[in-house]
């Protein structure tokens, strides 16, 4: 039987003979026929699975329908690239259609800098060239008849009785032209070979493309192992012809030291802490309450045999649809929470994942040993990448939890008291979102920071939070009475009951206040004397927006539009991002809505976007530079905004530290706007680098607006990671080196009447919005449970008094000393 091959590529044909590689050329990866393209983009000849795509997005490996398996090679030595010229559209693992666009590439640039152009073709498994065209061709053109053989049964390998340990010396990493060489030499040989990964990966040396979806690095460790009469000598010449470099050879960095085991669980103290303790605001607010222990034990499966493999995957099966039908309701509510919980659905029927844990049921293991050596590989493999998995490594650990639960038919809820303040070591942002209807009166933790997402969730939800605590928190019985003053930063345990009197005395003008704040919630926020202050809403979902609405936004000061993107095989396209920002612009019944374009990468990476391991993340290619680096998808993300029916939308961009950034996307715009014959939208920049404040006149003079993002301007200007446990706690935004940078932007940008605002938690930190409002800043926009109180607190301010006071700080010694003058400030004006 033969079957008939579309052409990925439109270009003139050619034999695999002209191909200048003697890998290609002498069909060391298999027969085939070669183009030389005429346009720059690769789709998929027909139905099928994305096998392996090279990280730089120069190859492709595709299993079609029909049983024949492609592999295309863009260029010659276009590997060296880096990536450069290469946009990847689709992931590996995704399922696509024919003619689905695969890969986009930039023949000017690649002309310029490779080897050649020419792009061979080839299949690696499932026949062989019946017959070929040689003429010009189109993308989904006949190219050629392939003879369909049947594919040999994969052998598994019986015991190694040959091991070789070594790292990878090739710099551009295990690609097509060495995995070719491998199987090559290893065919040569009376021997079963394999090369074997970090967190269990294994591929036959004979399969090229098995080897290529290891994805091996630079410096990668790996292991040959060997079967069979010739299995020695067999090993030997494979690891001899990989350490040999194959002419790529590049030094490999001295091995880190594997971190030490980790300790074991310290006990909490066994005095527990008295009297007043001073911590960090995470988010602010007020509670007298009972304490409650939130145990954050580690995980454990109970050792049990198995009852055979057929049952315990039925069992992991029934325990993740429970697990979820739970998430699904969550991500439904929207915001923060649904965010996580979207994250969580992804992973619970992630192939890999499923995958890893039937493999270990398979050799015996429980559906909850299977479970958790899946996760744990994951995890461990996701540590390898820095800070930036963070937040996806504790969405594992708590998506164990969930799944170890319903195994064990536990309620998936977490148990808390209602009104109770929870005492915990940390929090994940995972386990906040379980206390969506708790009714939690409060948090206090031994660790974290005021910009760690936990507290940016907490914030949202209104629920005042305390961190970097200390552990002798730990110690607190449940059911001990704290005074939680998170926006003075304290707590006091065990408190006399003159304390107590007192704090219900508090207590009750904070509740008088927040009902008179929720009365007037609809009213503009307007100061003694007469100065106009925006309250806005940030916001992550349709959801958010119905709900700042609710209580009384005038309008949208950031729309996170990472929701779109972020747990899912590929990036929206142009109108699903249309309907979702309309959906929010309806929504909000004409009042302004600012979004920010895409702001992934550091610690919000996604699949699609292949990022190189970088030393310092969140120094890396982030935010705008990303978009600039990947301008398809930036400029799909614009048209859909230039699209969007409102008379009042603003686009801003992420993490600008440069004005050739600005006007290179108004160059873009311009494009864009130009094509759709439609008017472009207001563009304006968040300030997030202490480079941005201090150019602020220069980026000024070329947009409408600047609003402050404080979480990752203070991180920047203070070099603390906010990701760090160890250096999350010193976070202050009201630190006065940030307020001078505040000060210096909000200056730059009056230079050209543009107006300042801040989006970032700073906004809805009471203790701030005096200093702000003192600075210039005529714009807040903060999580929508805190808008009717922000307008509250701005009525009460005088303009002249509140710039004296924003100089007064700007000129204090330290953070002590600022928060100390805003606490004597709003004493007067309670």
């Amino acid at each position: 039987m033969t079957i008939m091959i579309a052409s990925p590529i439109a270009g003139w044909v050619t034999t695999l003979d002209e191909v200048p590689d003697p890998v290609f050329a002498q069909r060391m990866l298999g027969d085939g026929v070669a183009i030389d393209p005429t346009e720059g983009r690769v789709v998929a000849p027909g139905a099928g699975f994305i096998v392996t795509l090279n990280p730089s997005g120069h190859a492709v490996t595709i299993d079609l329908d029909n049983g024949v398996q492609l592999l295309i090679h863009v260029g010659i030595d276009t590997v060296a690239l880096g990536g450069t010229a290469f946009t990847a559209h689709v992931a590996q693992g995704a399922r696509v259609a024919a003619g689905d666009t695969l890969i986009t590439f930039d023949m000017d640039y690649l002309a310029r800098n490779a080897k050649s152009l020419i792009t061979p073709i080839l299949i690696t498994r499932g026949g062989r060239v019946a017959a070929q065209t040689d003429r010009l061709v189109a993308c989904g053109g006949d190219l050629l008849h392939v003879a369909a053989e049947q594919a040999n049964a994969s052998d598994t390998l019986a015991v190694a009785s040959a091991v070789r340990r070594l790292r990878l010396p090739l710099k551009h990493g295990l690609h097509a032209r060495p995995a070719a060489r491998i199987a090559d030499l290893a065919r040569g040989y009376d021997a079963q070979l394999e090369l074997h990964a970090e967190g269990g990966r294994r591929a036959s040396a004979l399969s090229p493309v098995a080897m290529l979806a290891l994805t091996l690095s630079h410096g990668a460790e790996l292991t040959i192992e060997g079967s069979g009469p010739q299995a020695e000598d067999a090993v030997i010449a494979v690891a001899a012809l990989i350490e040999s470099g194959m002419g790529e050879a590049a030094p490999i960095p001295a091995a880190v030291p594997a971190p030490p085991a980790p300790a074991e669980e310290v006990p909490p103290p066994q005095h527990a802490p008295v009297g007043l303790l001073h911590g960090v605001t995470g988010a602010p607010g007020f509670a007298m309450a009972p304490s409650y222990r939130l145990d954050v034990a580690p995980v454990s499966v109970a050792p049990a045999a198995s009852r055979g493999a057929a049952a315990e995957k039925a069992a992991l099966d029934v325990a993740r649809a429970e697990v979820r039908t739970h998430l699904t309701t969550r991500a439904a509510v929207g915001g923060p929470a649904g965010e996580v919980a979207s994250a969580h659905l992804a992973f619970v029927d992630d192939p890999s994942l499923l995958l890893d844990a039937h493999r270990s049921i398979d050799q015996g293991g429980s559906a909850g040993q299977g479970w958790m050596a899946a996760t744990q590989g994951f995890m461990t493999a996701l540590q390898g990448g820095g800070d930036r998995f963070a937040e996806r490594i504790d969405d594992l650990r708590d998506l164990e939890r969930q799944i170890l639960a319903a195994l064990r038919g536990e309620s998936l809820e977490q148990d808390v008291p209602r009104g109770a303040i929870l005492v915990a070591r940390e929090i994940l942002p995972s386990q906040l979102m379980g206390l969506v209807d708790a009714g939690v009166a409060g948090i206090c933790t031994a660790e974290g920071g005021p910009t760690s997402h936990a507290a940016i969730i907490a914030a949202s939800m209104g629920i005042p939070m305390l961190t970097a605590l200390g552990p002798s928190i730990e110690a607190i019985a449940n059911g001990t009475i704290l005074i939680l003053d998170a926006t003075n930063a304290t707590v006091a345990v065990d408190p006399t009951t003159a304390e107590q009197a007192a704090a219900s005395i508090n207590q009750a003008q904070r509740d008088e206040q927040r009902k008179l704040a929720e009365v007037r919630q609809y009213e503009p926020a307007v100061t003694i004397d007469g100065k106009h202050i925006e309250i806005f809403a940030n916001l992550g979902s349709l959801s958010d927006a119905q709900a700042a609405v609710r209580v009384g936004a005038e309008g949208c000061g950031l729309l996170r539009t990472e929701f779109l993107f972020l747990d899912r095989p590929s990036a929206p396209d142009e109108d699903e991002q249309l309907a979702t920002y309309q959906g929010i612009a309806d929504a909000l019944q004409g009042r302004p809505l600012i979004v920010r374009t895409l702001d992934i990468g550091a610690d919000k990476p996604a699949a699609y976007v292949p990022l190189p391991h970088e030393e310092n993340p969140a120094l890396g290619v982030r935010g705008l530079r990303l978009g600039l680096a990947r301008p398809d998808l930036l400029a799909t993300q614009l048209r859909a905004l230039i699209r969007v029916e409102s008379h009042d939308i603003k686009i801003m961009l992420p993490m600008v530290s440069s004005l050739y950034e600005v006007q290179e996307v108004q160059a873009i715009l311009a494009r864009e706007t130009a094509a759709l014959r439609r008017a472009a939208p207001m563009l304006g920049i968040m300030v997030e680098t202490p480079a941005a404040a201090l150019i602020a006149d220069t980026l000024a003079a070329e947009v409408a607006f600047l609003s402050i993002g404080s979480n990752d301007l203070s991180q920047y200007t203070l070099a603390m990671d906010r990701g760090n446990s160890g250096t999350a706690a010193g976070l202050d935004a009201l630190h006065p080196a940030v307020l001078r940078l505040i000060r210096a932007t909000v200056d730059g940008a009056n230079r050209h009447n543009r107006w300042t605002g801040v989006c970032g938690g700073m906004a809805a930190d009471p203790q701030a919005i005096a200093i702000l409002v003192g600075l210039g800043v005529t714009e807040l926009s903060v999580p929508t449970a805190a808008v009717a109180e922000t307008k509250q607190i701005v009525r009460r301010i005088d303009m002249q008094a509140a710039m004296r006071l924003a100089t007064q700080a700007c000129d204090a010694p330290d953070t002590a000393a600022v928060r100390q003058l805003v606490r004597r400030f709003m004493e007067g004006v309670a």
